[in-house]
């Protein structure tokens, strides 16, 4: 299903995905998720496939389940995920070219737009949990050291122009030095 109507690309289907395999099964935890999303940002491919299969391989291999079998779940979790978005997508797509200047076309992609957003948005604070910032409670130095990379990165991408994969790279950096 998540599939099917992740709009917004892979970080749209990332909040999709962990409330299916973190809070509904309970398949994986949530600070195992976390790791999840941030090896599938930093291995090549799209975020939401590579979160799908780690998701899959996790979620079998923590039912106990040997390497065969994990990934195994890989495979299916990846073409679960892919399957049913390319289906649609050939069928849709020689109806869309006929009727893409049409205005209930337009009004539909009009719709989907703030939806997309909201989904990312979704997938943002999702992400800001205690198990990636901690708390001020638990470890206010963990917590506000988690806030200044949040920010210097965001700064770093969105106004300085930083290539992402270099802040990515800063980040954990300084994430390492901080933990001698």
């Amino acid at each position: 299903m998540i599939g099917l109507f992740g709009f917004g690309g892979g970080y749209g289907m990332l909040s999709l995905i962990q409330t299916e395999t973190v809070v509904h099964h309970g398949w994986i935890t949530s600070a195992e998720f976390t790791n999840i999303v941030a090896i599938s940002q930093m291995t090549p491919g799209p975020i939401g496939i590579n979160s799908a299969t780690y998701c899959g391989y996790a979620a079998v291999h923590n039912a106990g389940y040997g390497t065969l079998m994990s990934a195994l779940g890989s495979l299916t979790a990846t073409v679960a995920l892919v399957l049913p978005s390319l289906v649609l997508m050939i069928v849709i797509s020689r109806m869309l070219m006929k009727y893409m200047q049409t205005p209930l076309v337009q009004s539909i992609f009009s719709g989907l737009r703030p939806a997309v957003v909201g989904l990312l948005l979704a997938a943002t604070l999702m992400l800001m949990n205690a198990e990636n910032f901690s708390s001020i409670d638990e470890n206010a130095w963990q917590f506000w050291i988690s806030v200044a990379l949040f920010v210097a990165t965001f700064v770093g991408v969105k106004l300085v122009k930083i290539n992402p994969i270099h802040m990515i790279c800063l980040a954990a950096y300084a994430g390492l030095m901080l933990l001698y």
